[in-house]
Order: C-alpha cells, then structure tokens, then sequence
C-alpha cells in the first residue's frame, strides 16, 4: 500500500492519482508536499461509542489517500472511545480495495464494525473476498 505521508511525493500528469512511490508514479526528482486527506470525502455523522461515517452519497475516489484516511479514522476511534465504527455507504456503488484494506485494519481497533445500506456489487465483493465474515451488514433507514 502507498504511504501518501511519504515526503518524496512527486509532481504528476494532471488527472493521475497521488502518491510517493517512484516506481509507480514516475520521476521522484519532483517533489511537492505530501497531500492532506480531503475533508470533504468522509463525512462523520456520529461519534462516541458507536461512530457512523460515510462518503456522503458518493463514491470513494481512486484517488484519495487511503493512509492518510486510516490514520484519520485510526484517531478518531481512540479520540471517541468507538467500540462499534459504522460506515453508511447509502449511494456508494464501488469502494476501491485500499479501501477495504481500511476497513478490516479498523475491525482490528473496535469491537464491531458496521456497513450500512452496501450497494449489490460491494456486497458481492465483500462475499468474494470473505470479508463478509468481518463486518457486520446492516440495511437501514437514515
């Protein structure tokens, strides 16, 4: 997995994804500052023991900095004291594999972790990838 933090991030073709692996993103002579996550991508509707977050309605963009993301999540469940973490991903048709990465680095951190409203094709992947088994998949009315 790309560590966006990485300060050896490199100026790339406009349109392409950020990161600071060389080997993937091209010259590493061209640096600019490690990029922030995006607040505007996880929305946090609820914090405390059960904390629900979401994107929102939208997808999770290729692009977005997964590692900067987890770390993000990672504080706000030791900052709320979350035993159980809730994703609504009420509108969301994909969430890019870094993402479930995510997803079951945080199971590791509370005592439930939740999926609200998932759409048929993250449902299939999560069965395909018998990460199913580690969350629990929840349809509901927000």
């Amino acid at each position: 997995m790309l560590d966006c933090s990485d300060e050896s991030a490199v100026d790339e073709p406009e349109g392409s994804s950020v990161c600071g692996d060389s080997s993937v993103c091209g010259d590493s002579s061209l640096k600019r500052p490690a990029p922030l996550p995006d607040p505007t991508v996880i929305k946090i509707y609820q914090t405390g023991e059960l904390t629900v977050v979401g994107f929102g309605g939208k997808d999770v963009p290729d692009e977005v900095c997964i590692a900067a993301y987890r770390e993000q999540l990672l504080d706000l469940i030791a900052e709320h004291g979350t035993k159980v973490l809730a994703f609504d991903l009420t509108g969301v048709l994909l969430v890019p594999s870094g993402m479930l990465g995510v997803l079951t680095t945080l199971r590791q951190r509370v005592d439930r972790l939740e999926i609200y409203n998932p759409s048929a094709d993250v449902r299939e992947v999560l069965r395909l990838t018998k990460l199913e088994r580690l969350f629990d998949i929840k349809e509901i009315s927000l």
